[in-house]
């Protein structure tokens, strides 16, 4: 784990502790080595690094290209590995050229099937984007589901709620041959999105959590 990425783990970590204090359950479905994909429903901005700070690995993220500007913030989202990505349209390849080459490194990298946060809490209808990557990639997808972020910090709230409990349910892997529907055509995109995001409806918290 590089020594920036690993340091800002560890302060999120902490201050995830102290102030959400969420549970975690499938952690051991996380591969402990190879390329793999971690996708996730999205509620609020705390989604990324509550998510990432779970898996005891160095992880990818996505972020949009506007926030590249001079400064620290841009040496700091170079220097822990974010990936640029144009949201105003159409294909990134160079986006998509960065994500691959993560994976050939056997990196991990977590995606958004919703492609932006929830405006109301509630699973949105996955986009094709992800099916795209996951497609041309093809390595094992892990399905996650967060609970409670959108109550500690969703669209509208200004301020985080400190002492809301925010959990993660990691699902199994998916193999290419799960979601990935070779003979569909145009719509194959869309279908291995849809499947994936199926997967991640399915999480449950157990039932003695409460959120």
């Amino acid at each position: 784990m590089d020594p920036i990425y690993g340091l800002c783990n560890y302060v999120i970590s902490v201050a995830n502790d102290i102030l959400f204090r969420g549970q975690i359950y499938g952690q051991e479905n996380l591969p402990r080595e190879g390329a793999f994909l971690l996708a996730a429903n999205h509620l609020s901005f705390l989604d990324p690094p509550l998510i990432g700070i779970q898996v005891p690995r160095q992880l990818c993220f996505f972020a949009r290209k506007t926030l590249w500007k001079p400064g620290v913030a841009s040496w700091w989202l170079d220097a822990v590995g974010v990936i640029p990505v144009d949201r105003d349209g159409g294909q990134d390849v160079s986006a998509l050229k960065r994500v691959l080459r993560a994976l050939k490194e056997d990196k991990g990298l977590i995606l958004f099937p919703e492609g932006t946060r929830s405006p109301d809490g509630q699973l949105q209808h996955p986009k094709p984007g992800v099916g795209f990557i996951v497609c041309k990639s093809q390595v094992p997808v892990v399905p996650a589901r967060i609970f409670g972020s959108y109550e500690a910090f969703g669209k509208g709230v200004k301020f985080p709620r400190f002492g809301t409990p925010v959990s993660v349910v990691f699902g199994r892997p998916l193999n290419p041959t799960v979601y990935d529907a070779l003979e569909a055509g145009k719509e194959r995109y869309q279908i291995a999105s849809s499947r994936i995001f199926a997967e991640i409806a399915k999480l449950q918290l157990p039932r003695e959590t409460v959120v």
